[in-house]
């Protein structure tokens, strides 16, 4: 069982930039960015597929958002830049093992291991 924590998050003002972090316990392939915010369903933020050099990002956070990740230390990296209001919301980490011929970036059931989750908050 991997295990994933995150961490990083907190309280800027808006233009401001984040840096989350997600350490996993072990090696996965895939791994993602979602957030939640109050009253709102989980979306995709940003994933990323090492393996064959791919990274994908939603339509609200490209050009601000940049994910990457250090293999040697099994962790991801969400730089987030121009922080807006909206992008107040709980982050989660998320990771798949294997190289799936189709990979659905923003399907959270395709993901099968998640971490708890660290609190942006964006003020105007």
């Amino acid at each position: 069982q991997v295990q994933l924590e995150e961490s990083g998050g907190g309280l800027v003002q808006a233009g401001g930039s984040l840096r989350l972090s997600c350490a996993a316990s072990e090696r996965t392939d895939i791994m993602g960015w979602f957030r939640q915010a109050p009253g709102k369903e989980r979306e995709f933020v940003a994933g990323i597929w090492s393996t064959i050099s791919t990274t994908y990002y939603a339509d609200p956070v490209k050009s601000r958002f940049t994910i990457s990740r250090d293999n040697a230390k099994n962790t991801v990296y969400l730089q987030m830049t121009s922080l807006k209001p909206e992008d107040t919301a709980i982050y989660y980490c998320a990771g798949h093992r294997g190289a799936p011929k189709l990979w659905r970036w923003a399907l959270p059931t395709g993901y099968e291991y998640w971490g708890q989750g660290t609190q942006v908050n964006v003020s105007s």
